[in-house]
C-alpha cells in the first residue's frame, strides 16, 4: 500500500512540474510576442523550476512589468533575478530606473554608477545613464520647488485601467481610456475617447459616454483629442489594429469636423502626419492655426521630439517643424499643451526630473526658451504628463503616482470661484496716488513701454527623390496682409538656399504667404502672430528683436502627374458630397484658383468589393458629383474632365484588411495640360 501511495505521489509531482515547465514555456512565448500581459500571468504562476532558469524567469517578469509601464512592480522581481545571479549588465541600467519610479534615488544612483562601470557597448544606454546620474544628483534641488495648489483624484471618473490625457470641451470632460471591450495584441485593452458632463463643481459629473460613435473603433486605440478654439475641429491619434507582428502601438493623427444636426464626420488622416513613424498628442495653438504634437520621425534630437505645424483656414498643413534643443532632448517629449496664455507646456523623460515623465513649462525670456520643471506637487516619481486648464482655470493630468486607483489616473484642482465686482472696481477710475500725501498725483511717470521688432524668416522647399525636402531656388514669395484688404507686403525671390525675409511684421497681423515658380504647384500658408506677442514683462531690454521661421514646400508639377486628394468619403452607394468631403474639395478648389495654368482629370476609384460594372459606374458618378461640387465653386468646366476607374488600378491588389480596401478607395487628380 505505501508503495502505491509513493507512486501516485510521484506521478502527481510529476505532473506539476511537467505543467510549470509548460506554463514556463508558455509564458517566454508571450513575452517574445510583446503579450506582456499574458506572460506575467503565466511566469508568475511558476514556482517549482531548476535553479539555472530561475534569474531568466524572474527577469523576464521583470521586464515583463517594464516593458508595460509598471516600473515600481518589477522592483521586486529585478532584485530576486540579481539573487539568482543574473549577469546582465543592461538589467542593472533598467532597474536603476525601476527605483527612481519607486522614490528610492540613492539605490538608482548607485545601479547607475555600477552600469557605467561595467562600460556597456550600448551608445544610447551609457548616454542616458550619464544624463540620468547628473539629474539624481540635483533631485533635492527640484525637490524644493513647491507649490501650494492642492490635487485630489477625480475618484468618480477613474477606474483600475488607465485614464488619462483630458481636455476640456465646453461642459464636458473629453479624456481617454483602457475600458473597450477587445483586448490589444499586448494583452492590454484598447484605449478609446470618451465624455463626462461637468457640473458647476467638478465632484458633480454626469454619466461617462463614448465621445463619438464616428470615432469609437473597438479594434483600434484613439485618443489625446485636442479641439480648436470654436470646438468645430478635433485632431487625435489613432493606432493600428494590433494584429500585424510589430506589436507597438504605432498611433498616426487624424481629423475630424462637427457638423451641426449630424455630430462629428468620420476621421481621415491628416497629411502632415508620417505612417512610417509614432506620431500622436496632438495640441492646438489658442488661436487654431498651428498643431504641436509628439513624433519620433527622422531627424529629431532623440525619441520622441515635439513639433509644430501650421494650418490654414481651409484645413492644408504645411511642412512640420522641429521645436528645437531647446525643448527636445535625447529622451522623449510629448503631450504639449498650450494655455489660453500663450505657455507650453508638456512632458518629458529627458530634461532633470523627479519621475519617469516630468510636467514642464517653457519660459521665453530675452529672446531665449528655458525649460522649468513645475515641481512638487504637480510632479511625483512615477509618470505624470497631459496638463490642461479650463478657461475658468481649473487644472487637470494624467498620473501613476501612488494612491491611485489604478494605472493611469486624472487628477484636478479647482479654481476657487471669482467674486462678483463690487462697484466703481475699475482700475482706470483709480488715479495713481502719492506715496507722501495719499493724493491722487498728476505727476506719476507712466510705466516704461519696451519695444519689440517681430520678423519673418522663411524657406521654399520642394522634395527630392528620397523623400526628403530640400531649398528651392528662384521661386516667387508674396506676403499679403490680411487684415488690410490682402495688401502685398512684400515681394521677392529665393536664392540657392531656399531662404526669403526677414520681413517686418505687426505684432497682432495675419498674413498669407504664397509661393511659385514654373513647373510647380502655387501653394500657400496663413501665418498669424495671434498668442505670439511677447509680455511687456518678460521683456528686459528697451528693444527687442525676434524672429520665426516657417517653411512651404511646392510640388514639382508636369502633364500626366497624379495628384491624391486626401480621404473624400462617401455614403454607402451614393455619390452625393458629404460636409467633410466638401472640406477636401475645397482644398482643391484652392489649388486648381491658384494654379489657372492646369487643366486637370478628376479620377475616382473603388475597391474591389463589387462587380467590375457596378463599380465603374458607382466611381463616374462619383467623380462627375465631384466636378459639378468645383465647377459650383467658380472653376470653369472646360479645365475638368471626371473619369470613373472602378476597380481598375488597384494599388493593393488582393485586399484583405478594411485598410488595405480603403488604400485602394480613392480620389485623384491627373494634370491633363499645362498652359
Amino acid at each position: 500500500m505505501k508503495r502505491i501511495i509513493h507512486i501516485i505521489a510521484l506521478l502527481v509531482l510529476t505532473n506539476s512540474v511537467f505543467g510549470q515547465i509548460q506554463t514556463y514555456k508558455r509564458g517566454l512565448s508571450s513575452f517574445d510576442r510583446g503579450q506582456y500581459e499574458l506572460a506575467i500571468k503565466d511566469l508568475t504562476k511558476v514556482v517549482n523550476i531548476d535553479e539555472s532558469e530561475k534569474a531568466n524567469l524572474y527577469h523576464k517578469i521583470a521586464e515583463a512589468y517594464r516593458l508595460s509601464n509598471r516600473w515600481v512592480e518589477a522592483v521586486p522581481y529585478y532584485q530576486k533575478a540579481f539573487e539568482a545571479k543574473l549577469t546582465n549588465p543592461e538589467a542593472h541600467f533598467h532597474y536603476a530606473f525601476a527605483l527612481k519610479a519607486a522614490g528610492n534615488y540613492d539605490l538608482a544612483l548607485k545601479e547607475l554608477q555600477q552600469f557605467i562601470d561595467s562600460k556597456s557597448t550600448i551608445k544610447a544606454y551609457n548616454e542616458k545613464a550619464y544624463r540620468e546620474v547628473n539629474t539624481l544628483k540635483t533631485i533635492d534641488d527640484i525637490k524644493k520647488k513647491q507649490s501650494v495648489v492642492e490635487f485630489k483624484n477625480l475618484s468618480q471618473l477613474n477606474t483600475k485601467g488607465s485614464e488619462f490625457a483630458p481636455m476640456v470641451l465646453g461642459d464636458e470632460l473629453i479624456f481617454t481610456a483602457s475600458r473597450k471591450n477587445k483586448i490589444y495584441a499586448n494583452g492590454l485593452p484598447y484605449v478609446g475617447l470618451y465624455k463626462v458632463k461637468i457640473d458647476k463643481t467638478i465632484g458633480e459629473m454626469g454619466k461617462v459616454e463614448k465621445f463619438s460613435d464616428a470615432i469609437f473603433d473597438e479594434e483600434r486605440n484613439e485618443g489625446t483629442p485636442t479641439f480648436s478654439p470654436d470646438g468645430k475641429t478635433m485632431i487625435y491619434s489613432r493606432g493600428n489594429t494590433g494584429k500585424r507582428k510589430d506589436l507597438s502601438p504605432d498611433m498616426d493623427l487624424y481629423i475630424s469636423r462637427y457638423v451641426d444636426g449630424s455630430g462629428w464626420t468620420e476621421p481621415r488622416y491628416v497629411s502632415a502626419s508620417d505612417s512610417a513613424s509614432w506620431d500622436g498628442s496632438p495640441a492646438f495653438s489658442r488661436d487654431g492655426k498651428t498643431i504641436y504634437f509628439s513624433s519620433n520621425r527622422p531627424g529629431g534630437f532623440g525619441g520622441l521630439d515635439i513639433y509644430r505645424v501650421n494650418m490654414d483656414a481651409s484645413g492644408r498643413f504645411g511642412n512640420p517643424v522641429n521645436l528645437g534643443k531647446e525643448i527636445n532632448t535625447a529622451g522623449d517629449e510629448m503631450f504639449p499643451y498650450v494655455s489660453e496664455d500663450g505657455k507650453l507646456y508638456f512632458a518629458s523623460d529627458g530634461h532633470p526630473g523627479l519621475g519617469k515623465l516630468d510636467l514642464f513649462l517653457a519660459v521665453r525670456a530675452g529672446g531665449k526658451i528655458t525649460v522649468e520643471n513645475m515641481g512638487i506637487p504637480y510632479n511625483s516619481n512615477m509618470d505624470d504628463f497631459g496638463l490642461v486648464m479650463s478657461k475658468r482655470g481649473d487644472v487637470f493630468f494624467s498620473s501613476n503616482r501612488a494612491g491611485g486607483s489604478g494605472d493611469d489616473d486624472i487628477y484636478y484642482y479647482e479654481a476657487p470661484k471669482k467674486p462678483d465686482l463690487a462697484d466703481n472696481d475699475d482700475p482706470s477710475k483709480n488715479p495713481l496716488l502719492s506715496p507722501k500725501t495719499g493724493n491722487p498725483d498728476s505727476t506719476s511717470k507712466a510705466l516704461e513701454i519696451k519695444t519689440v521688432n517681430y520678423y519673418l524668416v522663411g524657406t521654399i522647399t520642394t522634395k527630392n527623390t528620397s523623400n526628403g525636402f530640400v531649398p528651392l531656388d528662384s521661386a516667387r514669395v508674396r506676403v499679403v496682409d490680411t487684415d488690410n484688404n490682402n495688401e502685398v507686403i512684400t515681394e521677392l525671390t529665393t536664392g540657392k538656399d531656399g531662404k526669403f525675409g526677414p520681413i517686418k511684421l505687426k505684432a497682432d497681423g495675419n498674413y498669407l504667404v504664397m509661393s511659385k515658380k514654373t513647373n510647380f504647384l502655387t501653394n500657400r500658408e496663413e501665418f498669424s502672430m495671434n498668442g505670439r506677442e511677447i509680455p511687456q514683462s518678460l521683456l528686459k531690454k528697451p528693444v527687442t528683436d525676434t524672429t520665426f521661421y516657417t517653411s512651404l514646400n511646392l510640388e514639382p508639377v508636369f502633364v500626366g502627374k497624379t495628384f491624391r486628394v486626401d480621404n473624400i468619403y462617401y455614403d454607402l452607394d451614393k455619390w452625393d458630397i458629404r460636409p467633410d468631403a466638401a472640406i477636401e474639395l475645397d482644398k482643391l478648389v484652392q489649388t486648381l484658383s491658384d494654379n489657372p495654368q492646369i487643366k486637370i482629370e478628376l479620377g475616382s476609384h473603388t475597391d474591389s468589393r463589387a462587380t467590375e460594372i457596378y463599380n465603374l459606374r458607382l466611381s463616374q458618378k462619383r467623380a462627375e458629383s465631384a466636378i459639378n461640387y468645383i465647377v459650383s465653386k467658380g472653376i470653369a468646366r472646360e479645365r475638368l474632365s471626371a473619369k470613373g476607374y472602378g476597380e481598375s488600378e488597384l494599388i493593393i491588389k488582393n485586399a484583405k484588411t478594411e485598410e488595405e480596401h480603403q488604400t485602394n478607395r480613392r480620389t485623384e487628380f491627373k494634370v491633363l495640360e499645362i498652359e
